[in-house]
């Protein structure tokens, strides 16, 4: 379904809508960038994505961003969690979809560094504090199975 409600505002700030992807490999490894410097939470890493246009989806825009970012196509994705969280100098709703399949090789078309990760392994990374609730699904999935 389309994105057509205006952003949401709080504090007289707007909410950034933002698709994100938990990208797993055959072997089981997840996919993680960093994000540029210049960025907002610059340095960190972070599960790939980005904004959602007016009139697009959720999923839309995962797979637009994760063509434009990593150059692969999405065959296929399911919703693993939503996260609205608030920074104090803004607000985010995170969409994030667990990504099983996808055609091509994923190489940071922006220039960014990406690492392919086992799961038990991402605390070694710093993310941004809105990726917390990602971070602890995919734990709690790990003891789980």
């Amino acid at each position: 379904m389309p994105n057509t409600a205006p952003e949401q505002v709080s504090e007289s700030r707007q909410t950034l809508h933002v698709a994100a992807a938990v990208i797993y490999d055959p072997l089981g490894r997840i996919l993680i960038a960093r994000r540029p410097l210049d960025k907002h939470q610059g340095g960190l890493w972070e599960f790939p994505g980005g904004k959602v246009e007016v009139d697009e989806s959720a999923r839309q825009a995962l797979d637009r961003e994760l063509f434009e970012e990593l150059g692969i196509q999405v065959t296929a994705a399911q919703p693993f969690i939503q996260i609205p969280y608030e920074y104090p100098e803004r607000h985010v709703l995170l969409d994030v979809f667990s990504v099983t399949a996808f055609k091509g090789e994923a190489r940071g078309c922006e220039g960014q560094p990406l690492a392919w990760v086992d799961a038990s392994e991402l605390n070694h990374y710093p993310f941004p504090a809105a990726n917390q609730p990602i971070l602890d699904r995919i734990s709690a999935d790990l003891s789980v199975s």
